[in-house]
């Protein structure tokens, strides 16, 4: 008896922090947002992800609310990556994302081809809490 209860016990424990490691992960889903500045002037990036399972899914919003689909995502262990491919004038130009999701943050690279050389630069979104995507834009 003592046996069964023991192995009870172990195994509430095991389920209690099964569960507690989940919580800690943190979830990408959601609406992202950042500011570009380039030259002169600043625009705002956002971004859609999902995560369903294993599946990283989404879609960068440029203009006229167009969404883009990002291609290649990934997400393990609090670490997000995908590619972004779009097309201007002929040519297609490929931006890929990494970076650390840590609660309502994501922090890291983004790599793009320059007119001659590829380039980087720091990224930081913010998750747009619930409220702030029912607010009218003014």
């Amino acid at each position: 008896m003592k046996r069964l209860v023991t192995m009870v016990l172990v195994l509430v424990l095991v389920a209690v922090a099964s569960v507690a490691q989940a919580a800690d992960k943190p979830d990408p889903t959601g609406t992202w947002k950042w500011t570009v500045q380039m030259g002169d002037q600043s625009r705002e990036m956002t971004l859609k992800l999902k995560l369903e399972g294993e599946k990283l899914t989404g879609a960068m919003v440029g203009r006229n609310d167009q969404e883009t689909p990002i291609q290649e995502a990934k997400y393990k262990d609090g670490e997000v990556s995908f590619k972004v491919v779009r097309e201007r004038e002929g040519r297609k130009m490929t931006t890929t994302y990494t970076g650390k999701v840590s609660d309502d943050t994501i922090k890291g690279k983004v790599e793009f081809q320059g007119r001659d050389q590829a380039r980087s630069r720091d990224w930081e979104a913010k998750r747009v809490k619930e409220e702030e995507k029912k607010q009218p834009a003014q």
